[in-house]
């Protein structure tokens, strides 16, 4: 299978076929978890209406790791398979995750200041989502670093498969350290800790930000294919 998709053409057609349906599910979910989370879910007897940023700033969370576990299995196909579309994949979910991770610590701040009483706190939790940010960032500069981005595919492959290992200090960060961060609360061995009511528009959020990445996502691997396609001609003019 893995290798049944590695020509670009290929695979463009079937992301292709699947892009409208992902579009259109993106949007369906998203208005039916903003609905649920802002109009049909309750108030938090603690935190009061503050607790409706969760419905934002839990799915980004989820996705700002997801994205990057994903770009780094596309990084380790591409340095162990040499698969022709890992690269690109890698490359065009990079700046998607940077944006889920910023959404992430910008919500969280919005929560803590007045849950905690600050903006921020150098806390387990929150300084291995901010090195996650600067993964992203970091991968992003190295990969736009040379005129070429198949000079830089190596290095930031092997930064992005470096950079997994933030990903458990991430999941379970408020196990190991006593930390402000409120431990898990859905994904638990007793299973969810949270109200049907909330849990509902918080899975249809999920649901919603899984979709809109694999739409931008396809929307910038055909960038991605485009522009390798461009300097393959280009480069194949300058030899002729």
């Amino acid at each position: 299978m893995m290798h049944r998709f590695a020509n670009p053409t290929r695979f463009m057609r079937v992301a292709n076929a699947i892009l409208p349906w992902c579009a259109a599910l993106t949007v369906v979910f998203l208005c039916i978890g903003l609905y649920l989370g802002l109009f049909r879910s309750p108030a938090d007897y603690q935190q009061g209406e503050t607790v409706r940023i969760m419905y934002i700033h839990v799915p980004s969370a989820y996705m700002a790791m997801f994205v990057y576990g994903a770009m780094a299995v596309a990084s380790a196909m591409a340095l162990i398979w040499k698969h022709p579309l890992a690269d690109m994949i890698a490359r065009a979910s990079a700046p998607i995750g940077a944006g889920f991770t910023l959404i992430t610590l910008v919500t969280g701040s919005l929560w803590g200041q007045p849950m905690w009483g600050t903006w921020w706190v150098w806390d387990a939790r929150l300084t291995s989502v901010l090195i996650l940010f600067f993964l992203y960032i970091g991968y992003i500069a190295l990969v736009n670093a040379f005129d070429d981005p198949a000079r830089g595919a190596k290095p930031a492959a092997i930064l992005a498969l470096v950079g997994a290992v933030n990903l458990p200090i991430i999941k379970f960060s408020v196990d190991w350290w006593n930390t402000l961060h409120q431990p898990a609360s859905i994904v638990t061995m007793e299973g969810p800790k949270i109200a049907a009511s909330m849990l509902w528009p918080l899975l249809c959020m999920v649901i919603a930000f899984n979709l809109f990445y694999l739409t931008v996502g396809i929307l910038r691997l055909r960038g991605e294919i485009a522009g390798a396609r461009i300097r393959n001609l280009q480069l194949g003019l300058t030899h002729g």
